[in-house]
């Protein structure tokens, strides 16, 4: 039986039981959901009981999923370090190193870097996710993500951490719109407008939250998206104005459409920092990208 449950399903299997389903877990291991899917049946065919319980509202394990879970995890771990290990061996540079970003570094900065350094590697393979800076500092503590790329924050134990970028925010509104008069616009009078924010709960919400709040008053977005590119289309539509980082705007908002203003602010000053988990040393891959994106 052994022999019929291969690293990857199991791998697979980890991935959906904490995705919390099957479409998500698919998407980020860049895998179709009905060839994940068909993975996961094989895999239940081969341990001979149910590890899953689907519905239309995602999957919950069973009793023996549970278990397969917490000893899956343990066998993906110990073969990810195995292949880390072998790839700090021998003269070249190869391998897949796991990269995970924040949504304003993978507009703004990564894709340049990224081509040098496919460039200068080409035995190696990236592995790219966007995710929130919370999920992202996360991500390398549990030793899912080899490098991360997120908005500058405290540096647990165990994590390195170094300057990328500065990304500072600024306002983004229609051209002709008031504040388009001033050089730069402070907070409080950003408050004072319809407001389009983006991604709830996330890194630059809770800013937002906090810094109205220091100021007595509530950052309540008229109109909240999931994404930059689609703050800047709600501004251009006239819906309200908005607040993002340098990189984003100069990706979305650089027509004749918006204005663009710097946020006059201290804090505005945003910075983007890499972090991974320290060893001493990196895999070769791995080293070769810090020094990269680094550079």
């Amino acid at each position: 039986m052994a022999r019929r449950i291969d690293p990857y399903s199991l791998r697979l299997f980890v991935a959906t039981a904490q995705a919390g389903s099957i479409v998500r877990a698919a998407q980020q291991e860049h895998i179709a959901a009905s060839a994940l899917g068909r993975r996961l049946s094989d895999l239940e065919h081969a341990f001979g009981t149910p590890l899953l319980v689907r519905s239309p509202r995602g999957i919950a394990l069973t009793d023996a999923g549970r278990l397969v879970l917490a000893r899956g995890r343990r066998i993906d771990d110990d073969l990810q370090a195995l292949v880390r290990e072998v790839q700090t061996e021998g003269d070249g540079v190869r391998g897949t190193v796991r990269l995970y970003a924040n949504m304003s570094s993978v507009v703004g900065f990564l894709p340049e870097r990224l081509k040098r350094f496919m460039a200068a590697y080409p035995q190696v393979a990236v592995s790219l996710h966007e995710e929130d800076t919370q999920q992202v500092v996360r991500a390398c503590l549990d030793d899912r993500a080899d490098v991360g790329v997120a908005a500058q924050t405290a540096v647990p134990a165990g994590l390195d951490a170094w300057h990328f970028a500065q990304d500072p925010l600024h306002v983004v509104m229609p051209a002709g719109h008031p504040l388009a008069a001033q050089a730069a616009v402070g907070f409080g009078q950003v408050l004072g407008h319809a407001l389009i924010g983006v991604r709830q709960g996330g890194a630059l919400d809770r800013t937002m939250h906090e810094r109205a709040q220091a100021l007595g008053q509530r950052f309540a977005p008229a109109v909240s998206v999931g994404s930059f590119d689609a703050v800047c289309r709600m501004v251009e539509a006239g819906l309200g104005i908005a607040l993002i980082p340098r990189s984003a705007a100069a990706a979305y908002a650089g027509s004749a459409t918006f204005a663009l203003r710097p946020l006059d602010e201290p804090w505005a000053a945003r910075s983007l920092h890499l972090y991974a988990l320290h060893r001493s040393p990196q895999p070769r891959a791995v080293q070769a990208l810090l020094d990269c994106l680094r550079g």
